[in-house]
């Protein structure tokens, strides 16, 4: 029963890509703030940032530093151009591109996680960071974040059916 009740926790999940198809950008100035209160964001959501990594990166940073935009003390950093962050907490997740003056000109995001009393538990972070809202490896490394969930539903169903 509790494996059916995680089952429908993880189908619920969405995937959004931050600034829908602009992608994470300093070009054509896009309106970070306006794209995140436009979405509803709940525990175990994903958010996608797309951008060339030639010239952006993504760190996750405390909401001093983000106000500041101040990339010295991240708390994460994401850095392949396809980067999925998988939001494992309620509350305010302030993100920023390190690239000098990038933030000042609008590249920052603070996304609010709603509270749910029927919010997924959270995952642990993976090695690589410390950051409570790190993807899995295989997101990181640009793997397709549908196959994975695609994947852990159908192991998933196949260990409830068993």
């Amino acid at each position: 029963m509790a494996a059916v009740a995680m089952l429908a926790g993880v189908a619920s999940a969405a995937v959004y890509e931050v600034g829908d198809k602009t992608g994470w950008t300093i070009m054509g100035s896009p309106n970070y703030t306006l794209w995140a209160s436009s979405k509803m964001f709940h525990v175990g959501d994903t958010v996608v940032f797309t951008y060339n990594k030639q010239f952006h990166n993504v760190l996750a940073v405390s909401k001093a530093d983000y106000k500041n935009c101040d990339a010295t003390k991240p708390i994460a950093t994401w850095s392949t151009g396809n980067d999925s962050v998988v939001l494992n907490t309620t509350g305010h997740h302030y993100f920023l591109c390190g690239f000098t003056g990038h933030c000042a000109l609008g590249q920052k995001v603070d996304i609010r996680v709603a509270s749910s009393s029927s919010a997924a538990p959270s995952e642990a972070p993976t090695p690589e960071s410390s950051h409570p809202n790190a993807a899995p490896k295989a997101l990181v490394a640009g793997g397709s974040v549908a196959a994975t969930v695609a994947a852990s539903l159908l192991s998933l169903a196949a260990a409830v059916l068993a």
